[in-house]
C-alpha cells in the first residue's frame, strides 16, 4: 500500500536544545558516555555496557568509513582566505582511486568566501617528507550548489590521500562553532574506520572502543561492516515546511557479498543512522531487481521516496538473494550503490531490528528517521535525555532504541 508523506510538517519535528547542551568535545573514555535504553521502556546506562543489553540474535552492523580531512585552505595573493570543502570525487569518479591517483583530481566543493575567488588559480605550500610541496586549486566548473575543482601537486609519488593528511583539516560539524583541533584527528573517527571517503563522521560509531568491541565478542554476538560515505548533506536542515519539498542528498555506500549472506537470516542491529540508510537501501534495490528491473548502470540508486511509491511487500531474505544472484550473474563480489533515501514517520522498516544513534538536531532528517523508528515516543525519549544530563549531537551521548516484538 502507497504511504502519503505529503502533509508531514517539519515543525512537528523539533525540541528546544539549548547551546550548552551541545558537547564541544568528546569525554576522554570514548565509553563512559551515557546511553539511554529505550525498549518500549526508557533507561540509563552508560555506554561500555552495551554487550549485555544487546540481543545477543542480532547481527550488529558497522559503517567502517574512515573521515579525511576534506577542508582545505588557501590564501589568494591578497591574503584572503577561501576555504575549499571536498564533497565527493569528480574525476575519478570512484572513491579509492582518486584518493590514490598521484596526478591531478577533480573533485565537487563546496567554496567559502567564494567572492574573493574570481578566477585562477590558488596555490597552499605543505610539507612532506621534509620537503615543501605546492597544492594548486582551480574551479572548473559547477554542480548543483557546489563547484568542480581541479586539484595538482607537484610530487606524482605523493597521492591526494596523502596531500590531504598533510595539509587538509578534519570536517568537524559546524554546529561545533569552533575551529577543528589536532585531537579531532583521532577523536572524529571511529576506533574500527578504514576506508576513505566520508566528509562526516558515522558518530554512533565514536563510542566503541576496542575494549566495548572485545565485549561483544565475548558474548557471541555477532558482528559486520558496511561501507557508507557520509556527505556533508548529513548537517544539512529541513528548511520546506513540508517534507515532501525537501531534496534529500545522495550517498555512496559498498557492501560485500559475505555481509549480504549475513544479513539474509538475521535480526540487524544497526549502528548509526548511515547504516541503518545502507541496510535498507539494500531491501528497495532487491525489490527492484525481483520486479525485473535490471541495474543498466555499473552504480545502482534508491530514489528519495521510492519507499512510498512502491506497493507491495517482500521477504527481505529475498530481496537479498535477488541482490546475491546480481553480484553473481555480474562477477563482482561486492554491491556498490547509492542512495537518496529518506526515511520519515509511517515508514516500515525492513532490515533494520534496532538501532544505536546518537541524539540528532532539531528540524533534521536524523530525527525523522529516529522519529518513524520510535513513533511518538521519541518526544519521551528526548524529553528525558534533556531532563537527565544527556549530552547532544556528534561528540554527545547515544541510545539504543530496541523496541520489543
Amino acid at each position: 500500500m502507497k504511504m502519503s508523506y505529503g502533509d508531514i510538517k517539519i515543525a512537528d519535528y523539533t525540541y528546544d536544545l539549548p547551546p550548552e547542551r551541545i558537547a564541544k568535545y568528546p569525554l576522554p573514555e570514548r565509553d563512559k558516555s551515557k546511553l539511554l535504553v529505550w525498549d518500549g521502556n526508557i533507561s540509563d546506562h552508560i555506554f561500555s555496557e552495551l554487550p549485555a543489553l544487546t540481543d545477543h540474535a542480532s547481527l550488529m552492523v558497522f559503517n567502517n568509513t574512515r573521515v579525511i580531512r576534506a577542508r582545505i585552505i588557501f590564501r589568494t595573493a591578497s591574503g584572503a582566505i577561501i576555504e575549499v570543502f571536498c564533497l565527493e570525487p569528480h574525476s575519478p569518479a570512484e572513491f579509492s582511486m582518486n584518493l590514490a591517483s598521484g596526478g591531478p583530481v577533480e573533485w565537487k566543493c563546496l567554496v567559502g568566501n567564494l567572492k574573493r575567488w574570481k578566477s585562477g588559480m590558488l596555490e597552499s605550500r605543505f610539507i612532506h617528507d621534509g620537503k615543501e610541496h605546492i597544492l594548486s586549486a582551480e574551479r572548473t566548473g559547477t554542480a548543483g550548489d557546489a563547484f568542480t575543482v581541479r586539484f595538482s601537486w607537484n610530487e606524482a609519488g605523493l597521492s591526494f590521500a596523502g596531500v590531504l593528511e598533510c595539509l587538509g583539516h578534519m570536517p568537524i560539524p559546524p554546529y561545533l562553532d569552533r575551529d577543528d583541533e589536532e585531537s579531532d584527528v583521532s577523536a572524529y573517527q571511529t576506533t574500527y574506520a578504514r576506508i576513505n571517503g566520508s566528509v562526516a563522521a558515522p558518530t554512533a560509531g565514536l563510542h566503541f572502543t576496542p575494549s566495548v568491541l572485545a565485549g561483544l565478542d565475548a558474548a557471541g554476538i555477532p558482528r559486520a561492516e558496511v561501507t557508507l560515505h557520509v556527505s556533508a548533506g548529513t548537517f544539512r536542515p529541513v528548511k520546506s515546511e513540508l517534507i515532501c519539498d525537501h531534496m534529500m542528498h545522495s550517498e555512496h555506500f559498498f557492501v560485500s557479498k559475505q555481509t549480504l549472506e549475513r544479513l539474509r537470516s538475521r535480526k540487524t542491529t544497526a549502528v548509526g543512522t548511515t547504516t541503518v540508510r545502507t541496510l535498507e537501501s539494500l531491501y528497495w534495490l532487491g525489490m527492484s531487481l525481483y520486479e525485473g528491473r535490471e541495474f543498466k548502470d555499473r552504480i545502482p540508486s534508491v530514489s528519495q521516496w521510492e519507499p512510498y511509491e512502491k506497493e507491495g511487500e517482500l521477504d527481505p531474505a529475498v530481496a537479498i538473494d535477488c541482490l546475491l544472484a546480481e553480484l553473481e550473474r555480474s562477477g563482482r563480489d561486492t554491491l556498490e550503490a547509492r542512495t537518496d533515501i529518506i526515511i520519515v514517520p509511517g515508514y516500515r522498516f525492513r532490515m533494520v531490528s534496532s538501532m544505536v544513534t546518537n541524539f540528532h538536531q532539531p528540524h533534521s532528517t536524523l530525527l525523522l528517521l529516529v522519529a518513524a523508528f520510535a513513533g511518538e515516543n521519541w518526544k519521551k525519549i528526548y524529553n528525558h535525555a534533556l531532563a537527565s544530563g544527556y549530552r547532544f549531537l556528534s561528540y554527545g551521548d547515544s541510545m539504543l532504541l530496541a523496541p520489543r516484538t
